[in-house]
């Protein structure tokens, strides 16, 4: 049975974050992998073609990867286990951000606040609602506030990917609130 889109989409995923070895490819310094060497380890697996990647980049509702503007290189906007520069701006957060995740993780972010485990940085959200589907493919979600604002004063820095994930190496607790009221009839 051959592999959907979709799965092509995670399976991409995995490649350009973390795993690239696992196909046998490599990725450069800022996390870019070449296109022709990865259509070509993955038709090892099965057909596959430009035009799939084309489409799995294209219609991916995450906006995970990018192209080169030749098309030549492709790689993950963010998220990689593998230590990669893919070249973030420092930015001036807003006030507030916030952090989904499932209520199973909450006693040990309140003891150690968030820290990026096996990513490069914590992944922050700019409202509520995408928070919220983050929390939920954890499990119950628990939503977090997270004073951005108050952190970069302190100097903690910010970066926006391309696909707006606000990216920061940790947050310490001090700079988390629980969100009152977020509730699945609210959102």
């Amino acid at each position: 049975m051959s592999k959907s889109l979709n799965e092509w989409g995670r399976f991409l995923a995995l490649v350009l974050r973390h795993k690239p070895q696992a196909v046998g490819i490599e990725l450069d310094a800022h996390g870019w992998a070449q296109v022709e060497a990865l259509l070509a380890a993955f038709n090892r697996i099965e057909a596959f073609n430009m035009l799939m990647l084309e489409q799995i980049v294209a219609e991916d509702g995450k906006q995970r990867f990018a192209f080169s503007e030749d098309k030549k290189r492709i790689r993950a906007n963010q998220g990689h286990s593998v230590k990669v520069d893919v070249e973030l701006w420092e930015v001036a957060p807003p006030e507030l951000l916030y952090h989904g995740t499932g209520v199973k993780y909450v006693a040990s972010i309140n003891r150690q606040g968030l820290i990026a485990r096996q990513r490069l940085y914590v992944h922050l959200s700019a409202n509520v609602e995408t928070a919220h589907n983050v929390g939920k493919r954890h499990g119950e979600p628990f939503i977090y506030v997270v004073l951005a604002g108050e952190m970069a004063r302190a100097g903690y820095k910010f970066y926006l990917s391309a696909n707006g994930v606000w990216l920061t190496e940790s947050v310490p607790k001090k700079f988390l609130r629980e969100l009152e009221g977020a509730l699945d009839s609210e959102i």
